[in-house]
Parts: structure tokens; sequence; C-alpha cells
């Protein structure tokens, strides 16, 4: 028996989410598991009322179960930034979710925005550090509001966390067992304390496994390999910063953002899945949005609980609408509604 908490979010979050525990529910049912689920509402307009988001009486409730599935937070009633770090950022830190797992994989060649890219030219992996780097928000403000203001923002990266990091991508990178390769993607030209860090505990690392093949990257190299030659990479290692920026490109050529799912992983603890593409608050309560990120976020969470064959299926269902049913990945141009699109994965199980 899983536990599921869900946190269905703002604007089209709680819509995606059906369509992915429609998923979860028929794949349950074939696969034979079970699980339970409980809602959290952790949304901008509970917020707007109670002043509240999470608490840490919930954190330690999360603690408690299998895996978090998230839809999408972010509401434009709120200022920018708010519900992010109280419920993200929040959640990542205190459950110690240090791994962003961002498969990027090309489903449709319809939908690729690459000349001549079919799927097997991109199917590669980014493992992000989640929880150091510049997202830790240290840093701080000097002569404020004055014409020698000075704002400092750090980069903090310890060793563990680096080093963990790095010897998870190993290990993901030779489960994976494609072309076991790991390519460090960094800056080590510019950034030279934190990225000296990245770079001899890379090295050292990958002594330990000689069956995979190590090469290194500058970011800004990497994001015109992504579009030139995104068939050169298997999974790719970087940092909080770095990882943020290219597993967006990453979604784009995978066919935008309505097919990108992600994982906030724990490999010791409770993980959380989510679809990368936001709240999407234009399109709330249309029935427009592409629920298939989110449905893949489920397939995810459930490998992750170890049911690999109905993680497949749902994969291979997704993979069969967008290649036979959908005239766009994008919302309100799939030819189908949200929850039609929902009720095809389904029907492809």
């Amino acid at each position: 028996m899983y536990k599921i908490a869900v946190i269905p979010g703002d604007g089209t979050g709680p819509e995606v989410i059906q369509e992915g525990l429609k998923a979860l529910s028929a794949a349950a049912e074939r696969y034979k598991f079970k699980y339970a689920t409980k809602i959290f509402d952790f949304s901008g307009q509970r917020y707007l009322k109670t002043a509240k988001l999470v608490a840490d009486s919930d954190v330690s409730e999360l603690k408690e179960y299998s895996a978090i599935y998230l839809g999408a937070v972010g509401d434009p009633q709120v200022k920018p930034g708010i519900i992010e770090t109280g419920v993200l950022l929040k959640l990542r830190f205190a459950l110690g979710q240090y791994i962003n797992l961002r498969p990027v994989k090309l489903y449709s060649s319809d939908f690729c925005p690459l000349k001549d890219k079919l799927p097997e030219d991109i199917d590669f992996v980014v493992v992000r550090e989640n929880s150091e780097g510049l997202y830790k928000g240290m840093g701080e403000f000097r002569d404020k509001g004055t014409r020698d203001e000075v704002a400092i923002q750090i980069s903090y990266n310890t060793r563990k966390g680096v080093e963990r990091c790095i010897r998870y991508a190993f290990e993901y990178c030779r489960k994976r067992n494609k072309k076991k390769k790991l390519t460090l993607c960094g800056k080590t030209n510019v950034l030279t304390y934190a990225w000296d860090l990245w770079e001899r505990t890379f090295n050292e690392v990958a002594k330990e496994y000689p069956d995979i093949a190590t090469d290194y990257a500058h970011v800004d190299a990497a994001t015109m390999w992504f579009v030139k030659n995104p068939e050169w990479f298997d999974v790719i290692v970087t940092d909080n910063m770095f990882g943020d920026i290219i597993t967006d490109l990453g979604a784009m050529i995978q066919g935008g953002m309505g097919i990108a799912a992600g994982g906030n992983i724990n490999p010791e603890g409770v993980s959380m899945f989510e679809p990368i593409g936001g709240s999407a608050p234009k399109y709330t309560g249309k029935n427009l949005i592409n629920p298939l990120a989110a449905i893949c976020a489920a397939g995810m969470m459930l490998e992750n609980l170890g049911e690999a064959q109905a993680a497949q299926a749902i994969e291979d269902a997704v993979i069969k609408v967008a290649r036979t049913k959908l005239k766009s990945l994008a919302a309100g141009k799939m030819g189908y509604s949200t929850q039609e699109v929902g009720d095809l994965v389904v029907a492809n199980l």
C-alpha cells in the first residue's frame, strides 16, 4: 500500500493532477498494486485567505508518505517567489530532496523544433543538484537603496552535497545502461571556486566507475549542443542554477512544457514528482491544458516506487497518444480537451 500525498496547487495544477490520478488508478487496477491518497492544499488561494503555506507540522506528516504528487504552484494574485519559496523550496530542503531528475525524451518528431531529429536522437537525463548553489538563498545587500548599493548572492557548495549528487548521477547512468556516458556541465573557466570543487570531486568519483565514460562541457557550450547535437548526451550532472536553465531548453527540444516531467528525489526518503510547466493561470478551468507532463510525472513516481511495469505502461501509452492522436502538444491546440487526452492515455494503457 503506497501512501501518496497529492498537492494539486494553483492554476491548471488541479486539472492536470486529475488526469494523472486517472492514469494512476488505471495502472493500479491493471498491475495489481494498492495506494491511498490525501490532498494537501498548499495553494495561492489558501495563502490569500490564511497566510499559510507549508508548516513544519505538514513536513512531519509528509515524511510518513511514500511519495508526493504535485500539480503546480504560482498564483498571479500572490507576489512572485512567496509560494515558490514557501512550498517548492521548503519541501525540497525540508525533505532532503537533493536531486532534481529531468528526463529529456522526444516522444514524437512531429513536435520537435529541431530539423531532422528523431526520438533516438533526443533521449538523455539531467541530474541537477537540488539543495545548494545559488538557490540556498545566502547573500546580503550593502547600502541598499543608494547609488552605491551592492547585492551579493552566494553560490554555496559543500563537498558532501556535490559528491552525493555526482555519485547519484554515476549510479543512475549505470542503471540506465544506454550510452553509459556522464557529462559534467559547469563553468570551470570563470567560476573557479565552486567549479574547482565540482570538477575535482567528479574526477575522483569517476575512478570508482570505470565502466562509465566521462566528459565535460561548459554550460554555454552545452546549450549549443542541445540544439545542434543532442544525440551526444546520455546523462548530465550539474549544479542547481545551470540545471534549472538547461532543463527548460531540454523541455523545448523534446516538444515543449506540455510533455516535460521531473522528480525531486531523496534516495533515502520521500520524493516529489511534478510537471515542470508551471500553473499556467490563463488556461485555468478551460479544459485546454496538456496533461501529459503530469501523467508522465505519475509514471516517474511509480518507477521510483518500484512499479517499473506500470511506469513503462504509462510512458508507452503517452508515446502512442502523442504519435497517433495529438495535433500539437500546446494548450488549446491538441485537438482534444484536457480530459479527453487523459482518457486517451487510459485507453492505451
